[in-house]
């Protein structure tokens, strides 16, 4: 009988190495951009950054929680595609209606403000 038992949900010593190294590598992006600043140009540190964290989601994605990531993610795709997304004309007529509801509760407001305003001037002198 085997006697180490893993539990469900818990991580191995290797998942928790490939974690503690996507986070290195992110870091060490990020690490690069300021040890190397007014030595390299802009773009490159930049570069360095996008590389590190890049480099950490790949190594992250080698992980059961990456594969969960995956899994999640190719499922929000297939949902997005039932989604009936609305059309240029009926977008463009909830913004106008949008933009007019709001003018007038600023208009509302700026009344409430007002009356407000002179009340509290006539009780104060």
């Amino acid at each position: 009988m085997n006697s180490r038992v893993e539990q469900p949900g818990s991580a191995s010593t290797g998942d928790i190495l490939k974690y503690a190294a996507a986070v290195l590598l992110a870091v060490a992006g990020v690490v690069a951009f300021y040890w190397f600043d007014g030595q390299w140009p802009a773009a490159l540190r930049i570069g360095a950054v996008v590389a590190g964290v890049l480099a950490g989601v790949g190594v992250f994605m080698l992980t059961p929680k990456g594969a969960q990531t995956r899994e999640f993610l190719a499922e929000a795709r297939f949902e997005l595609r039932k989604v009936v997304w609305p059309t240029r004309q009926e977008a463009t007529r909830m913004t106008w209606v949008v933009m007019i509801v709001v003018v007038i509760i600023a208009l509302i407001l700026m009344g409430f403000d007002t009356i407000i305003r002179w009340v509290i001037r006539l009780l104060l002198g």
